[in-house]
Order: structure tokens, then C-alpha cells, then sequence
């Protein structure tokens, strides 16, 4: 399983060195929270594009960009992230009307697309558009609520995408990435590892001042073994 650093728990002042400490201790993929102030419950604003072609450009091609669209408007501003640079535009299914048009426009430009849904969102309302997706991404805590735990009621939910994506790759379908974000730690890695995800995002249990990136990756890796 791959870990993927959520930047919102770092220094922005040093957020360069913070990206290129994780990506000396091994990290190979960045995600990236973006919160408009509305959609989200509790009204954070975090950053745009600007701030993610600064990520770009400092990090180079090399290191996969995802960018998690936690918006009401997805649909009229995915371009400003694909043009700031993000390989990855991940939208949320409550939040677009028209999702197989988005993914349309997306894959046009060359640009993978993930589709987000919330803990209490049932699988089937993504199921439908799997064979044209690059990453479905499992919520587990409610996007922009700060202090939540980890909620293991999303396995049924995991396990359900993990054999739709098997039987569909197996069949010579779309392969696509199953990631999971939410209260996700070195005590808890193990087990949505199990569950059959891809790709952890990891916030405070990687970038904290408990110790460096390097040594909470090395103890997360070693929870997998």
C-alpha cells in the first residue's frame, strides 16, 4: 500500500522543505486538500491552484500531484488545477451534477480523474462510473471536520469497490486506483491494507512534530509488514 502525504497538518511557511523531506524519505505521491469555504462543514478555505503550481514546480514531474476538490463548483474550475500542473482531479460525487460529462472533459485534457464520496454515501452511487475512472477515493471522516476518528464502518464499502475494481481489470477493463482518507496511522495501516487499498493519505500521523516524516513513514511501513 502506498502512503500519500495530506500537507493541511504542516508549517506552510516551510511547506517546500516539508514536500522535499517526504519526498527524500520516500514519498512518491502528494495530495492535496482543496476547501472553498462552502461546501465543507466547517467553512475552511484552504489553498487553489496557485499554491499547488508552486508544489509543481518545486517538486518537478516525478512525484505524482492528485488534488482533492472538496467544492461546489467543480465543474467550471477543474481546468485551473490541471493547468497548475496536478496529475489527478478528485471530485466529489454529492457535489457534481453531471459526473460522466466531468470525466469526459478530463480524460480530453489528459488529465486522470478520481471520484471522492463521503462515509455516509453509499458505493452504489459511484459504481456506475468505474469503467471510466483512474481512482475512487473512500472517505473515512467527513470532509472538513477537524478532530474525527478513524470510521471502520467504510469497509463494507472498501471491500465492495476492491472486488468491482478486481473483477473489472480482470475482465481487461479500466485498472483503477483505490485510495482511502481519514484518521489513517501506524495502528490502523495494517488493516486498510487488508481491506485492499492502493493509496493511504496520512495527515497528522506523518507530518507531526512527534517526530521526523522519514521515521512516522518507517513506522507506518513497518504496521504493513
Amino acid at each position: 500500500m502506498e502512503i500519500t502525504p495530506s500537507i493541511l497538518t504542516a508549517d506552510f511557511a516551510r511547506l517546500g522543505e516539508t514536500l522535499e523531506e517526504a519526498v527524500e524519505a520516500g514519498i512518491n505521491w502528494i495530495h492535496m486538500d482543496v476547501m472553498d469555504g462552502n461546501w465543507v462543514v466547517n467553512r475552511t478555505i484552504t489553498f487553489g491552484p496557485a499554491l499547488i503550481r508552486s508544489v509543481r514546480d518545486r517538486l518537478g514531474p516525478e512525484v505524482t500531484i492528485d488534488c482533492h476538490l472538496m467544492i461546489t463548483n467543480a465543474e467550471d474550475t477543474w481546468k485551473q488545477y490541471a493547468d497548475a500542473g496536478v496529475d489527478i482531479v478528485i471530485a466529489h460525487i454529492e457535489a457534481v451534477d453531471d459526473f460522466p460529462a466531468l470525466i469526459t472533459e478530463m480524460h480530453q485534457a489528459g488529465i486522470g480523474v478520481g471520484c471522492v464520496l463521503n462515509p455516509d454515501t453509499p458505493a452504489d452511487e459511484v459504481m456506475p462510473l468505474l469503467s471510466e475512472l483512474d481512482l475512487v477515493l473512500v472517505m473515512s471522516v467527513v470532509p472538513g471536520k477537524g478532530g474525527q476518528s478513524f470510521m471502520p464502518e467504510v469497509e463494507d464499502k472498501v471491500r465492495a469497490f476492491r472486488a468491482a475494481i478486481d473483477a473489472q481489470e480482470s475482465a481487461g477493463g479500466r485498472k483503477v486506483k483505490l485510495m482511502i482518507d481519514g484518521g489513517i496511522k501506524d495502528h490502523n495501516a495494517a488493516m486498510v491494507a487488508e481491506w485492499g487499498i492502493d493509496i493511504a493519505v496520512v495527515g497528522s500521523g506523518l507530518i507531526n512534530d512527534r517526530g521526523s516524516i522519514a521515521e512516522n513513514l518507517t513506522a507506518i511501513n513497518e504496521a504493513l509488514e
